[in-house]
């Protein structure tokens, strides 16, 4: 150290350290474009500097939105509206858009403007007899908290500026919500598996907040009996919206969702027993469950090698929550580490419920972030870590063999969607482990020469 500078306290380096964050997760600013582009038939148009559209990007990615079919706008704010207001530059090129074949146009404001005081809400309504579509504005600086934060933001503003109060109730029916809050890369896979065992059980889907949406079914959404929220991270609120103004029934609460033997068969039986489908139920777990054990006596999966392997879950509460459940009974590991995107109440309770259960005590970390997700895997020192290529590097050095990359976090890694949910989602979660047990002992160097 150089004699002449005087040294840090340790107290103050250590402040400096705990404040210093890497998160997960994007903006709320993120989290509401993510909702907003899974309404059919509309446009987004971000309040915003160039640089935030890259968000609306990637949620254009993640909703999987047609470029063919879907617009997005940007004011493309600069210094001069980001210090003095770009109000007048949202009014010009909303009118631009006027001719757009659209149903809606969501305005989303970033927080340069909400600092400043543009008034978005005011802008909609002074233009809204201007414009054939209608115009929903929606303050989501990135500021008022994390993406899920953003997705509750945008799905409350969503319910309240479109469902219609009359909407005749129709009878064995659900709202689907927040399938969109999910770390799953292919979460969409998992949205259509739930379709599919609604369609069997004769219940009818009434509307889906959000994903491929008309705006019609939104107006429609309270003419469903019942909520199923697909999410332990974001759309509570909404349900619980729904219930309370609505009297919608919110269905499955208190159970994680259907990863794994066990969870599958919980959540299945929940649904018939609210619908009376309890046969259509039992078929469906009785075949799952046998179609699961033929195929693992046909293809030997590799878990009898990770009997008792102490194993780290890293994930949003979506896929992690229902993860525990599946790794230490289909896996046959001992969660050791279980650390978690998201803080939700709800989450909290549902995880330490599940942990009891299991007879579990591992190291629990709600909200992580990189750095604290480091610092644990030094601590708890798994073999197996289940989560995204960000802990394949950030294991570096720490001798973990196995990295199963099993959410979406820095790289997109399938082209065909595949579900985590249900049975079928159980095999694909197996063959993420067996091809990183494969590729663990896959040679480093070439040691022969070929003959041609």
């Amino acid at each position: 150290m150089d004699p002449e500078q005087p040294e840090v306290p340790a107290d103050l380096v250590t402040g400096l350290s705990e404040k210093c964050r890497d998160p997960y997760l994007r903006c709320a600013f993120h989290g509401a474009a993510q909702t907003a582009l899974g309404v059919s038939g509309s446009a987004l148009l971000a309040h915003s500097p160039q640089g935030c559209e890259y968000l609306v990007n990637n949620a254009f990615s993640s909703q999987e939105c047609d470029y063919m079919e879907t617009i997005t706008l940007c004011t493309k704010l600069c210094v001069d509206e980001i210090v003095h207001g770009g109000e007048d530059l949202l009014v010009r090129t909303i009118r631009q858009a006027k001719e757009l074949p659209i149903s809606a146009l969501f305005v989303l404001s970033a927080c340069g403007p909400e600092i400043v005081g543009d008034d978005i809400v005011a802008v909609c309504e002074d233009l809204q007899p201007e414009v054939r579509f209608t115009l929903i504005p929606i303050e989501c600086a990135g500021f008022r908290g994390s993406q899920y934060d953003g997705i509750d933001i945008a799905l409350d503003t969503i319910l309240r500026k479109l469902v219609k109060n009359d909407a005749e109730k129709i009878s064995n029916s659900v709202c689907l919500i927040a399938p969109h809050a999910n770390a799953n890369p292919t979460w969409i896979a998992d949205l259509a598996w739930v379709k599919q065992v609604l369609s069997q059980m004769g219940i009818e889907v009434v509307a889906t907040l959000t994903h491929r949406t008309r705006l019609s079914e939104i107006a429609n959404a309270t003419s469903a009996e019942t909520t199923l929220l697909l999410s332990h991270d974001a759309g509570r609120r909404a349900a619980e919206y729904l219930q309370n103004t609505y009297h919608l029934e919110s269905v499955g609460d208190g159970i994680p969702l259907p990863i794994g033997l066990t969870n599958t068969q919980r959540w299945l039986t929940a649904l018939g027993e609210r619908f009376d489908a309890q046969s259509a139920a039992e078929k469906m777990i009785a075949d799952g469950e046998k179609m699961v054990m033929a195929t693992c006596r046909r293809k030997w999966p590799m878990a009898r090698f990770f009997y008792r392997t102490p194993a780290a879950i890293v994930a949003d509460a979506t896929i992690g929550i229902p993860l525990v459940r599946f790794v230490t009974e289909e896996m046959e590991m001992t969660p050791a580490l279980v650390a978690l995107y998201s803080s939700q109440p709800s989450a909290r309770v549902l995880l330490e419920g599940e942990l009891r259960d299991l007879g579990l005590a591992p190291k629990v970390v709600y909200g992580t972030d990189v750095y604290e997700t480091r610092k644990s895997l030094g601590e708890v020192k798994p073999r197996v870590i289940f989560g995204s290529t960000i802990e394949r590097h950030a294991s570096e050095g720490m001798g973990v063999p196995y990295i199963v990359e099993v959410v979406r976090m820095m790289r997109q890694f399938r082209f065909i969607n595949r579900e985590y949910f249900g049975y079928t989602g159980i095999l694909n979660l197996f063959e993420c482990v067996q091809n990183e047990w494969t590729l663990r002992w896959r040679s480093k160097e070439k040691r022969y020469e070929a003959k041609w």
